[in-house]
């Protein structure tokens, strides 16, 4: 064995372990919480705490990441602590609603997460609210990031940050839709950080019971708009003209057990042939694109996120001119 001569302390693997689990118990994390928080699916947790070592290195850091655990130098943490702190700040707020309230997002949610990274001005939170209302994508009746203006749920700052809660009708007596859908829970940082949940809209309709399918034109336009909403914050946000911003984007989707995909909102969209239930509850995509090449590249970026997504229902060749079709669908609709 060669001598240690660098002064490095040999990695001890299970006390690592240990002590993440003693750190997630400590923030009282469940395994299914800490695994959302990492990006992470729940068997890689289960098997990162049973202290196997065939996980990658990227998602071992992942979930010590969550848990303070990797010392950062890069701004891959940043985001992630970001994502970290406004989960944690979610699970704060929906402590408070009833076991049934549709704010906790009891059959799933998903989650996009983004980031801008470049030569970005520096913005006040009253400009960067002003950008987000600019920066509505007009192609869906919930945009993202929506800028409410009655005075209960305007955005408000928290933490250095701008955060709004569409809270359930037992919190805001004045809400037109109580569902999971419409209970979002979003922030965004002046540094050109954003999150944003949601429950699924396919979990809002009395067509069927909750949990049950899986909508495959839906996950077109939610990620399509996500995209674009990066878009034009960077273009809001950089500097000067000439300065190209990096959008780095993730998308999670939780609660797939039981799904599987169906043409609901669009009915004459259905690709699908052989229809089966996910094969895992969890679901993460991402990609890292220049800002500028949103716009014409739009289909070209969704097409991996969401062929990737219906792969974990078992579907896979799926045309990309039939993606072009629904990302093209969504460009012409107006709201």
């Amino acid at each position: 064995m060669p001598e240690n001569s660098g002064g490095i302390i040999p990695l001890d693997w299970q006390a690592l372990v240990d002590e993440a689990k003693r750190r997630r118990k400590a923030e009282k994390l469940t395994q299914k919480e800490h695994a959302a928080l990492a990006g992470v699916s729940i068997p890689t947790m289960i098997s990162f705490e049973r202290g196997e070592e065939t996980l990658t290195l990227g998602k071992a850091f992942d979930i010590l990441r969550v848990v303070a655990l990797v010392r950062e130098t890069d701004r891959s943490g940043v985001q992630a602590n970001f994502v970290k702190e406004a989960f944690a700040r979610w699970r704060r707020l929906t402590a408070k609603l009833s076991e049934d309230s549709p704010g906790r997002f009891a059959d799933g949610w998903y989650r996009i997460d983004y980031e801008l990274v470049g030569d970005l001005r520096d913005v006040s939170l009253t400009e960067l609210e002003e950008f987000l209302a600019k920066a509505k994508v007009r192609h869906t009746g919930w945009a993202m990031f929506w800028i409410p203006t009655r005075p209960e749920i305007t955005p408000r700052e928290i933490d250095g940050t701008l955060e709004c809660w569409h809270a359930p009708n037992e919190i805001d007596k004045e809400r037109m839709f109580d569902d999971p859908a419409h209970c979002d829970f979003w922030r965004a940082a002046p540094e050109g950080r954003m999150f944003l949940m949601r429950g699924y809209q396919e979990d809002s309709v009395e067509t069927f019971p909750p949990r049950t399918i899986f909508d495959t034109t839906l996950v077109i336009w939610r990620l399509s708009e996500a995209l674009l909403h990066a878009n034009r914050m960077a273009l809001l946000m950089r500097r000067s003209e000439g300065d190209e911003i990096t959008v780095k984007l993730r998308a999670m989707y939780t609660g797939l057990t039981g799904r599987i995909l169906r043409s609901w909102a669009n009915p004459q969209w259905d690709p699908v042939i052989d229809r089966q239930p996910a094969r895992s509850d969890e679901c993460v995509v991402e990609t890292i694109t220049p800002a500028t090449s949103i716009e014409d590249r739009l289909a070209h970026l969704v097409f991996p996120l969401v062929t990737s997504i219906y792969e974990r229902f078992g579907v896979t060749g799926i045309p990309f001119e039939a993606i072009e079709r629904e990302v093209r669908r969504f460009r012409q609709s107006r709201v």
